[in-house]
């Protein structure tokens, strides 16, 4: 359930459950937490507020872009294994 504040005026319940179908509708994959709905008269402006997503490192191995390497081969691990791993000096 998202939840909803309202900022500067007045809306009706009916409304704001529009605007949240309206998020449930354009972000279908990833729903945000929560929405502010800013009224000004007959404008309303919505700032939404989504949960923090887990980062997971991309590193290019073998000229593929990969987070992990579970899903690799016997081919690809022993190329990832055997490859020349530069270092940088100064």
């Amino acid at each position: 359930m998202i939840r909803v504040q309202v900022v500067g005026g007045n809306i009706s319940e009916a409304e704001q459950q529009a605007y949240v179908a309206r998020a449930e509708q354009k972000y279908a994959g990833h729903l945000p937490e929560s929405m502010v709905l800013h009224a000004d008269g007959d404008y309303v402006d919505i700032e939404y507020h989504f949960a923090a997503q887990p980062f997971d490192r991309i590193r290019r191995i073998t000229g593929y872009l990969v987070g992990t390497t579970a899903r690799f081969n016997n081919a690809k691990r022993a190329e990832e294994r055997d490859r020349v791993k530069h270092s940088m000096r100064f």
